[in-house]
This record gives C-alpha cells, sequence and structure tokens, in this order.
C-alpha cells in the first residue's frame, strides 16, 4: 500500500510485515519510515516538530531512532503525513511497543556505557559483522579468561563482583554466534593480537583453541596478517562494520575510543572502510591456513 504525496504521486510503500529485529535497529527502521513520509508530504522538522508539541531536533532524533517512541506521538505524525489506512496505521503502530521493548543487555546497564548499549542491540540484528583488530581479539570470539584479562587493563580498580558482570556480559553477547539465524562473523586479526600474551601463555594458548573452537560454526570465518606484510591497509586502527538484512538500513562503521565510540553511516565512509577491509582479506593469509597458524603460534607460547 502507498500513500499519495501532496503533488498526487505515490509515496514509497509501507511495508504491512514488521521487521525482525532487536529494539535498537526497530528504532531505526521505525525512524527511516517516519522521516520518508515526512519528506514524501514536503513537510519540515520544524511543522512536524508543532504538531506533536515538540522540538524539531526531537523529530530528528526519533527519524533517526535515538530516542524511544510515543504511540501519540507516531499516530499524530502519521496524521499529518497522511497515513489513513488502517492496516498502515496498524503496521507502524505495531513498531512503536516493540522498539521501546527492552533488550537482555539492559540487566547489565550498571557496566554498559551508553554509547555500547547502541552497539549491542545493532550486533543483535545484524546479518554480518566484519572485525579488524590489531591488539586484542574480537569480544565474540574472546574466552572468559582472556576476557576478563582484557577487562582487567580497562578497568583495574574494579571490584570482584564488577569484573564478572563485565565477563558475563561479553560472554552474553557471543549467545547471538550461535542463535538462530546467526550473522557471519568475518574477523581479520593482526598477528599481534594472538602474539601478545594477556593473562600469560596459558591464558593464551586457552583463548586461541577458543578461537578453534569457534571456526567449527559455518558462520564463523578468521583472517590472520601475519608480520610479514608489514605496513597495510588499515593504518588508522581497528573497526567493525555491521551489515543488516533490512532494506532500511545502511551499513554502519563503528569505532572504539577509550571513553565514546563513532558511529559512520555516510555512503561515502561507509564505502572506504569497506575498501580498506577488503584489501585487509587480501593481504591476511587465506581463511583455510587459520587453524594451522593458530596451532603453530599455540605451541610457540
Amino acid at each position: 500500500m502507498t500513500t499519495p504525496r501532496a503533488d498526487g504521486e505515490p509515496a514509497v510503500p509501507i511495508p504491512i510485515a514488521a521487521p525482525r529485529g532487536s529494539s535498537t535497529v526497530l528504532r531505526i527502521v521505525l525512524g527511516a519510515q517516519l522521516r520518508r513520509l515526512r519528506e514524501g508530504r514536503g513537510i519540515t522538522l520544524e511543522e512536524a516538530g508543532y504538531a506533536i508539541r515538540a522540538s524539531h531536533s526531537k523529530i530528528s532524533r526519533m527519524e533517526l531512532g535515538r530516542v524511544s517512541f510515543r504511540v501519540r506521538d507516531v499516530a499524530d505524525l502519521l496524521t499529518l503525513y497522511g497515513v489513513t489506512d488502517d492496516d498502515e496505521r496498524r503496521s507502524l503502530l505495531s513498531l512503536v511497543e516493540r522498539a521501546n521493548q527492552t533488550g537482555w543487555w539492559h540487566n547489565y546497564n550498571d557496566v554498559l556505557p551508553n554509547w555500547f548499549e547502541t552497539y549491542v542491540g545493532l550486533e543483535e540484528s545484524a546479518s554480518g559483522i566484519r572485525n579488524y583488530e590489531v591488539q586484542f581479539v574480537p569480544g565474540l570470539l574472546q574466552s572468559e579468561d582472556y576476557a576478563r584479562a582484557v577487562i582487567l587493563l580497562g578497568f583495574p580498580a574494579a571490584g570482584e563482583e564488577e569484573l564478572e558482570r563485565r565477563v558475563r556480559l561479553r560472554m552474553a553477547r557471543q549467545r547471538v554466534l550461535r542463535g538462530t539465524d546467526p550473522p557471519h562473523l568475518w574477523a581479520v586479526l593482526d598477528e599481534a593480537v594472538l602474539r601478545r600474551p594477556l593473562g600469560g601463555a596459558e591464558v593464551m594458548r586457552g583463548q586461541i583453541d577458543h578461537i578453534l573452537a569457534a571456526l567449527e560454526l559455518p558462520n564463523v570465518t578468521v583472517q590472520i596478517v601475519p608480520f610479514s606484510v608489514g605496513g597495510h591497509a588499515a593504518a588508522g586502527g581497528p573497526f567493525s562494520i555491521l551489515r543488516f538484512a533490512q532494506p532500511d538500513l545502511p551499513d554502519i562503521v563503528y569505532l572504539e575510543q577509550l571513553t565514546s565510540a563513532v558511529y559512520l553511516e555516510k555512503r561515502d565512509e561507509v564505502e572506504r572502510y569497506i575498501e580498506v577491509m577488503e584489501r585487509l582479506c587480501i593481504e591476511a593469509e587465506p581463511a583455510s591456513r587459520t587453524p594451522e597458524i593458530l596451532r603453530r603460534i599455540r605451541d610457540e607460547l
């Protein structure tokens, strides 16, 4: 079904079937739908804000999926945008409740910063996750003992209870790889990641065994960039690329900093990182050699 624009031309069709995904993703999908409807009617952010007694910046945040939604606000906006068909309204309004539901990770709010909460929600719904790491094993591939050693580096003053909460959160994230319709994780690791004995040699040997076990999953691929490559395409540091099955969601690049994170969505920026990732995969050893390399490094520890 479609909603006509002010000029009589049909607007973008509104899907009747609600998309699957975490609340984070559903907010982004709903926001994108509202943005297209608003732009299709030629309505400004200010005009939309006035209709729901809010500022234009709140409308902008809603359209970016960065705030929760109220059913009344969405209903008023749909009326403003000319969406009168009952099925169309039900389809979008049904997303509001689902988009406002809290995910399992909210149980870890005491150790989960807001800037990383967004990433966990996106990770939960991604169809593909590509990581490049130069210092640490990616969180989705970390063993418990290795994760504990990494977390202690960042939080040296953490008490035992806090430390274990952070470890449990990291382990809980890994369930996504073994769930229904899991994402394809494709990690490219600098050899230094595996040579740095975090937690000691025994912990690192256990970590390498953990990666070897993960490689038995059909949706996990790991490549290693050996020291012999020298300088390579990703001179800027580690990054992640998230891809989604929903057509409303573009690829997102995630760059983690010490106390915050950057999310890149602009097409030219994302395409640059995808290009770098592709070059890394060419420079790295073939994935077929990864088990052999891992075993050799483990034996040398």
